[in-house]
């Protein structure tokens, strides 16, 4: 539902006035009226109840019913070579009853080779078993029921490669908040399991797939360049997966891994500190945020965009027009309580962009939003990490009493983890308790030199306190 407008601003002219039309000429001039309103006037959701005089329930079961009627008039339209094939697959049963025997087979064979130039072997297993009864009583059963078995074969193994897909950047997510060795041990585990899978077949869907981990793994989990010995240069990757996906310009999953590629350029030229190129796919993928980050947690681990993000724009100085920017870039956006790290990373996203505009009210509300909203006792870390941003709020606030309150229960977690583990976070605490003591003299000097000691430590885990810039602008209102 919340796809909505966005699919409304994105139909063609001549879709939206087709449908515009059908909904008048059916008087449903209530549905053509919401349809109006969210392509040409952007109203909000309670002027549109307002002006239409109904309440939430049954604005909902508007928006509901226009939902569906696009998609109908959507479907209705699909008109492609991929869109035909399925169809004929699909009336496989009426040719071989209804077609005398060569020309049934004829068909099937001309059916064959189409599906191999889209990759379809699930409808190809339709087809070779078709083949295979059909040449029962000849010898090219045998062959038809080899060409079966493969085809299962590498179907079952496309799916176990989907299925690794999603599991690595699910555990991704864990690690990203812990830092565990027995995360990343687990992590180059399914890197090898995969690179099996796709050593069984020459399979450009099995490249695409392998491609989407082992680049990620790559830049984020094996940082070490050293480690790259003989495997394939990431550029070589990016641009031979390009190649497929113009080859295969028909194929619906590749269509929509293609933002996925855009958003794995963008990480691989900021990796290399690339910055120019890395700007051409920021515009893209930063414009589709919303969509990245709701639809396409199965094929990458989207929220490490909104790190990157706070990175670029403190590195080019521009941090404090992301809240404003905010305002229309998560219209479409839908939380997901149950992809924790992800929802984590964006509530922080959303702190730390109220923050760097100088809204420390509003940066604490998010972060105690994401408090209340969710347990966090998995990752001790990441919880010490948003605690001490939500800290520092309070700090720059003057609210004094929640901030001994939080400060001395993040001090009771850090000596219960072990200050090894946490350095940095125990010199933040640091920092911030020196900002609210009575003690003026070197105030502002204690507090530079700890930052210094900050910015030398490097973190295995996703570090939210690392995304605070701590400049003389940070250190002077510190020292106040």
């Amino acid at each position: 539902m919340a796809k909505l407008k966005n699919i409304i601003k994105q139909l063609s002219e001549k879709d939206y006035h087709a449908i515009y039309n059908s909904l008048i000429e059916s008087s449903a001039d209530k549905s053509a009226y919401l349809l109006n309103a969210m392509r040409e006037r952007h109203l909000s959701d309670n002027k549109v109840m307002e002006e239409l005089e109904v309440n939430t329930n049954a604005y909902y079961t508007l928006r509901s019913r226009l939902n569906q009627k696009i998609e109908e008039y959507l479907l209705q339209q699909m008109e492609s070579p991929r869109t035909d094939i399925l169809k004929k697959v699909a009336n496989i049963n009426e040719i071989i009853f209804t077609k005398k025997r060569a020309i049934a087979i004829a068909t099937l064979k001309k059916l064959e080779k189409e599906l191999l130039d889209y990759d379809l072997s699930n409808e190809l297993t339709v087809v070779y078993k078709s083949l295979k009864k059909l040449h029962i009583n000849t010898q090219s059963h045998f062959e038809y029921s080899q060409h079966y078995n493969k085809h299962v074969a590498y179907m079952l193994a496309v799916d176990k490669a989907e299925d690794l897909l999603s599991e690595y950047f699910k555990k991704l997510g864990d690690y990203s908040l812990s830092g565990d060795d027995t995360e990343k041990m687990g992590l180059t585990l399914l890197v090898r399991e995969m690179s099996n899978v796709r050593a069984l077949y020459e399979s450009h869907r099995l490249y695409v797939y392998q491609s989407c981990m082992s680049i990620f793994h790559r830049l984020f989990v094996e940082k070490d360049d050293s480690i790259e010995g003989d495997l394939e240069p990431i550029e070589d990757i990016l641009d031979n997966t390009q190649k497929i996906f113009d080859s295969y310009q028909m194929d619906s999953i590749y269509y929509h891994l293609n933002l996925v590629f855009e958003y794995l350029k963008l990480e691989y030229y900021s990796h290399y500190r690339l910055y120019r190129k890395a700007e051409k796919y920021y515009e893209e993928v930063n414009d589709a945020v919303d969509n990245l980050l709701t639809n396409y947690s199965l094929y990458t681990f989207p929220s490490q965009f909104l790190i990157t993000k706070i990175e670029r724009n403190i590195r080019i100085g521009t941090e404090h027009e992301m809240y404003l920017e905010n305002e229309t870039a998560f219209q479409d956006y839908e939380y997901n309580f149950d992809d924790l790290p992800g929802y984590i990373n964006y509530m922080m996203y959303r702190s730390i962009c109220c923050y760097y505009a100088n809204k420390y009210d509003e940066a604490s509300r998010w972060i105690n939003n994401l408090l209340n909203e969710v347990s966090l006792k998995k990752y001790p870390l990441a919880q010490l990490e948003i605690k001490i941003v939500l800290a520092l709020q309070y700090c720059l606030i003057k609210d004094y009493d929640l901030f001994n309150q939080h400060i001395n229960s993040i001090q009771r977690q850090i000596r219960l983890l072990g200050k090894e583990k946490c350095e940095h976070l125990l010199l933040f605490t640091k920092m911030l308790k020196i900002s609210i003591s009575d003690v003026k003299r070197n105030k502002e000097d204690k507090i530079s030199d700890i930052a210094k000691d900050i910015a030398k430590i490097e973190t295995l885990h996703l570090s939210h306190t690392k995304l605070i810039k701590i400049d003389d602008e940070l250190i002077k209102k510190l020292s106040k």
